[in-house]
Order: structure tokens, then sequence, then C-alpha cells
């Protein structure tokens, strides 16, 4: 794949995530996650997890 075709690429998946951001489903995903990160175990359960994907923990 090359650049022109990543660019044209990218756009569609930018605009498939703003849909899914304004969907009623997107609404209530978003709603979890505020309520998720406002949740002190959870946010450390994120932060944990996070570490992880950047190699903390190995």
């Amino acid at each position: 794949m090359d650049t022109t075709e990543r660019g044209r690429a990218m756009p569609s998946m930018m605009e498939r995530i703003k849909q899914f951001a304004r969907s009623p489903q997107g609404r209530r995903t978003a709603e979890q996650v505020r309520r998720a990160a406002a949740d002190p175990r959870r946010r450390a359960q994120a932060q944990r997890l996070l570490g992880r994907f950047r190699g903390g923990h190995r």
C-alpha cells in the first residue's frame, strides 16, 4: 500500500470513528468509559494494562 492509498483510507477510518462517537451506542460507550475512569479501582486497572503495553512488565 503506498501513501496515496493510505491517504484515502485514513479519512474514511476517522469518519467511521466520528460517526460511531455521534451514534447512541457511541454515546453510551463514552459514558461507560467516563464512569470507569472516575472509579479509582478501574483507573488503577487501566494504568496496569497500559503499563504492560508500554513494556512495563515482561
